[in-house]
């Protein structure tokens, strides 16, 4: 499943000392939780925070601070969903329109 996910962050609140050299680049390790079922009140669907360490997390150290917000812009499944609700929707609406096709004969009215 693809899905599409804009990001931003405040990087003002980068924890300087988390940055490390790699051998393309300096790197900085992010996390992130993402709920695509709710949004909040300004339809973000997640936060971005600095990573923290095997050991920060065992010894229960604070959090890193939240740098950022995501939001998920497209997901491969909620557009087939839509596709078919779609779908749904114009078959119903055919079938709504469509003549309906009775044979009876008047001897059988009981009035």
């Amino acid at each position: 499943m693809k899905i599409g996910i804009s990001i931003s962050i405040d990087v003002t609140k980068i924890l300087k000392d988390r940055l490390y050299q790699g051998k393309k680049g300096t790197y900085l390790d992010l996390t992130t939780f993402i709920n695509t079922d709710e949004a909040d009140q300004y339809e973000n669907h997640g936060f971005i925070s600095q990573s923290q360490t095997k050991d920060e997390r065992e010894t229960g150290a604070e959090r890193t601070p939240i740098l950022g917000n995501c939001k998920v812009f497209y997901t491969e499944d909620s557009q087939a969903k839509a596709e078919a609700h779609s779908q749904g929707i114009a078959e119903a609406n055919k079938a709504l329109n469509a003549k309906p096709s009775v044979n009876f004969n008047e001897d059988d009215i009981p009035f």
